[in-house]
């Protein structure tokens, strides 16, 4: 079988078997709600949880044309909750579920996307407190309605249509309330802290309310959209559509999407063909049905093939040295753990087993295969692991398979996988060669698993990495490990390096060194100068093995090691730790690929995020390297910068497109780093449903309770280092090369009017989307903005000539004269292109606007919502000359007494 065709057959299997949230008919079915392991037993929580979606599900199916609803979920609880009316688990997981419930710094319901315009959201993420206070409904509207909001986040790719950032904005001479539709009225007004309202004032600098004026929506309105904008409003019902879209204002909406919310819903979204296609539903649909479920200890059966092809390279020896480091340092206590082997026939080595103490743990080590020889039997091995899970109680379901093989089966591999999938165990699947049958991305993409690719390179260390990704959160990241370091190198001289331990780990904290031929003179520092040698570690001759365990709680700060080696060969170093507090989150970093397949048509991106419970670190060096099959390796350095395959600048998420693809399949490492103290916590709030600070009823403003609190906790964080593997990806390119991608779309540019000049900034694309340095800008603006969005070409021309295009991710900034005088209230449109030197030409960019505004230095009110600054101008004027008539009629009043007297 040719490459091309295992490809159009693995892109048909993981096509045809997408396990996320589906349409069944009309209802939405395989959603997923988990609960994290930190929320204590409330039966409450789960009342509520159901009547969120049953309330959303009435509003859904309002607001698409009465075509959709929810028609099943699953709610997992921690394993902690006691209930006879617990199912167990399937392949439901914390980390695979689209919307968790756990606390967060603010209770503030958001959904957690990073893609662009029309892609699915990763989670959304409400609070214990969000669901069980009902005096929030009143500040963000009623729990069903907010649910139907970020639902759309999450499924269609859709942004807010407010903006905490720009409220306010000018439009042919008037102030205008970002929002979506411009039918939604409502007054402005500062809310102050004893309860009273005063009269919004204009900021000299922007000519637009000063901070603190807010807009207050009438409570019963003309209009029904739009969700996005506040689904608290009674009257609102759907979202927005072209004939209602308020393109100009400058939300993420618009910013991202360059139409409404509508458009991209049934054009643009994962389920655009199905909505286009669903007649509406001839009556009410049923309330949604719940199943609760419930995942216990972990319970893993690690299938280790032995035929004779892992004694080459060495496999079988870096097969025992990895699964010695998972049973010792990855596998929580509590877990049960089998071992099978497999070649001609299948063995078991070890029945399940309960991990109690360190010495259950080497037990197990003991039984691990040493040697290799025979067949590639896989069904046999397969077979007999399901065998090994379901001794304990009679069945799989939730189980866990690690399933490892180096090679193509010797038998048909379809004549198990098919029972393996339906047993409801989730099976990980790790390639140790190119050899390994297409069958493992079917397994471990059916039932929730990982699948990766481990190459021979001992340097990469990628089978350790491997094993130390395959954990199974609960949401509770103080009981995982974490990986703090993963490298390595070939060296007959010195391997030196340091690795940070910060404030939020320390326990548990292990290095582990393997050498290839010899074993080397080790020396580590701890950051208070103690040094540990060999005589305080364990040599394992065995295994060409080292390792150190600290006891109690690591020191904070720099540990240096210093490695020297007697001969040239080979060296890795692996550093894990846990959580210091049990009620302190670790910093965690999560990556994978935008895509699993590639055929060359779309671009790649890499993602990695970094973040603290929650919290995204931004400003932190982030390094990715992707390493194919046949030992080519690209390192890439990831940005969070808001431009070319980074969407949001801040939000501690890191991306770059991947470029230089070859054939066959790759591994993903992330290392990120901050050892010279820029990271910091983000400042920025997620998008999510909008607070609503009143309301005006009857012409009065009603209040609603203030703002839920915030914890104020420090921006600064300290130096830490951190890897992570995500799952591996194939390409496939079909013979061609690498497709010539033209210069990456321009997503933040912004526009200045400046007299008669106008400041325009954006940050650089590539030569290929964000790589290199693109050729030339074309730069065009309009007084409309449609006809640039819809006709770039017949925008008026700024001459570039002058403009030399820098590196991808530069800061351009640049000033550009008009050959006319701007009039004062004037509203101008830009848009930019970039070219690459094959002539492939960018998408158009966002558009950026800009109102030239003059008004007198001094801060000025404004009443009303929409007022026509002229005539704002102008009545100031005249209150202005009253004033001056009055004093000056009262100086003569004055002097004419005195003359009489």
């Amino acid at each position: 079988m040719d490459s091309r065709t295992v490809f159009v057959l693995l892109w048909t299997l993981l096509s045809s078997t997408s396990t996320g949230i589906q349409l069944d008919g009309n209802g939405y079915v395989d959603i997923i709600i988990a609960i994290s392991s930190k929320v204590p037993e409330d039966k409450t929580l789960i009342d509520k949880i159901k009547d969120m979606v049953t309330e959303g599900s009435f509003h859904l199916h309002q607001a698409l044309d009465k075509k959709v609803y929810f028609k099943e979920a699953t709610i997992l609880v921690p394993s902690h909750w006691n209930s006879k009316e617990f199912t167990r688990a399937r392949t439901e997981s914390f980390e695979k579920a689209k919307i968790i419930i756990d606390y967060a710094a603010s209770v503030e319901p958001y959904t957690h996307q990073y893609g662009e315009c029309g892609e699915e959201g990763k989670y959304i993420h409400f609070t214990p407190n969000f669901l069980l206070n009902d005096s929030v409904v009143q500040t963000y509207g009623s729990r069903g309605r907010v649910f139907v909001h970020e639902w759309a986040h999450l499924r269609w790719g859709v942004f807010d249509e407010y903006s905490e950032t720009q409220p306010f904005y000018h439009s042919k001479g008037r102030i205008e309330a970002t929002r979506c539709t411009k039918s939604i009225e409502g007054l402005y007004y500062v809310p102050t802290p004893d309860g009273s309202l005063q009269l919004c004032r204009i900021d000299p600098q922007t000519s637009l309310p000063a901070d603190g004026c807010k807009f207050f929506p009438n409570a019963d309105q003309n209009t029904d959209s739009s969700i996005m904008y506040q689904p608290s409003l009674d009257s609102v019902i759907t979202f927005c559509q072209e004939n209602d879209h308020n393109d100009e204002a400058p939300n993420l909406q618009n910013q991202k999407c360059d139409k409404s919310t509508w458009t991209v819903i049934f054009k643009d979204s994962v389920d655009k063909a199905a909505l286009r296609s669903l007649k509406p539903m001839p009556s009410s649909p049923p309330a949604p049905s719940f199943k609760i479920v419930q995942r216990m200890q972990r319970v893993i059966c690690l299938v280790l093939d032995v035929s004779g092809s892992m004694n080459t390279e060495s496999r079988i020896l870096r097969l025992q040295q990895a699964a010695t480091f998972l049973l010792r340092d990855i596998i929580e206590e509590q877990a049960s753990v089998g071992i099978v082997s497999f070649s001609d026939d299948a063995s078991t080595l070890s029945p399940l087993t309960t991990i109690g103490n360190d010495s259950t743990r080497e037990e197990l080590i003991k039984l691990l295969p040493k040697t290799a020889g025979g067949g590639t039997y896989v069904c046999k091995g397969l077979t007999l692991g399901l065998q090994v899970l379901a001794k304990d109680n009679l069945d799989v379901l939730g189980d866990e398979i690690i399933f490892l093989t180096d090679g193509e089966a010797s038998d048909n591999i379809n004549d198990c996988s098919k029972t393996a999938i339906n047993s409801g165990a989730i099976i990980h699947t790790i390639a140790l060669s190119e050899n390994a049958d297409i069958a493992l991305w079917e397994m471990a993409n059916q039932t929730e698993g990982k699948f990766i690719y481990v190459g021979d390179d001992v340097t990469s260390n990628q089978l350790m990495d491997a094993f130390a990704s395959l954990t199974l959160s609960t949401g509770d990241y103080t009981k995982e490990p974490v990986q703090l370091e993963s490298v390595g190198k070939t060296t007959s001289d010195w391997f030196n390096g340091t690795v940070t331990v910060d404030q939020t780990v320390g326990n548990k904290t292990s290095f582990v060194i393997i050498y290839e031929k010899s074993v080397p003179i080790i020396s580590i520092q701890s950051p208070s100068g103690s040094i540990y040698s060999e005589t305080e570690m364990s040599h394992e001759e065995s295994l060409k093995t080292v390792s150190l365990k600290l006891p109690g709680t690591a020191e904070i700060g720099d540990w240096k090691y210093s490695i020297q080696s007697p001969t040239l060969q080979s060296l890795t170093i692996t550093v894990t730790s846990q959580a210091a507090r049990a009620d302190v989150p670790p910093i965690m970093v999560k990556t994978h690929m935008n895509q699993q397949l590639s055929d060359g048509t779309k671009p790649m991106i890499v993602f990695a995020e970094v973040s603290q419970n929650y919290k995204p670190i931004i400003k932190a060096e982030v390094w990715a390297t992707l390493e194919s099959e046949t030992g080519s390796t690209q390192t890439l350095q990831l940005l969070d910068n808001g431009a070319g395959a980074d969407a949001f600048k801040d939000d501690g998420v890191y991306s770059r497109y991947f470029t230089q693809m070859t054939n066959g399949r790759s591994s993903l490492k992330v290392r990120v780093k901050n050892q010279d103290g820029q990271a910091r916590f983000s400042p920025l709030k997620r998008g999510g449903a909008p607070y609503v600070p009143g309301y005006v009823v009857n012409g009065v403003v009603e209040l609603n309770p203030p703002k839920p609190p915030v914890s104020e906790e420090p921006l600064e964080v300290g130096s830490f280092t951190r890897t992570a593997t995500g799952e591996s990806f194939t390409v496939d390119l079909s013979g061609s090369p690498p497709p010539n991608f033209p210069p990456n779309k321009i997503t933040d540019l912004s526009a200045e009017i400046q007299e008669d000049s106008v400041l325009l900034s954006w940050t650089a694309p590539g030569e290929d989307l964000d790589q290199g340095t693109a050729k030339s800008y074309e730069i065009r603006w309009s007084y409309d903005l449609q006809m640039l969005r819809e006709s770039f070409s017949n925008g008026h021309a700024v001459n570039t000539t002058a403009v030399s295009p820098h590196e991808a991710g530069s800061i351009e900034q640049h000033s550009f004269n008009f050959s006319f005088t701007i009039q004062n209230g004037t509203t101008l449109f830009f848009a930019v292109q970039s070219e690459d030197k094959e002539e492939a030409k960018s998408e158009t960019s966002n558009i950026a606007q800009s109102s030239k505004i003059l008004l007198d230095p001094k801060p000025q009110g404004i009443s009303n919502p929409g007022m026509n600054l002229t005539v704002l101008v102008i009545s100031l004027c005249v209150v202005t000359m009253v004033i001056c008539f009055v004093a000056a009629l009262t100086t003569w009043a004055v002097r004419r007494r005195k003359h009489h007297g």
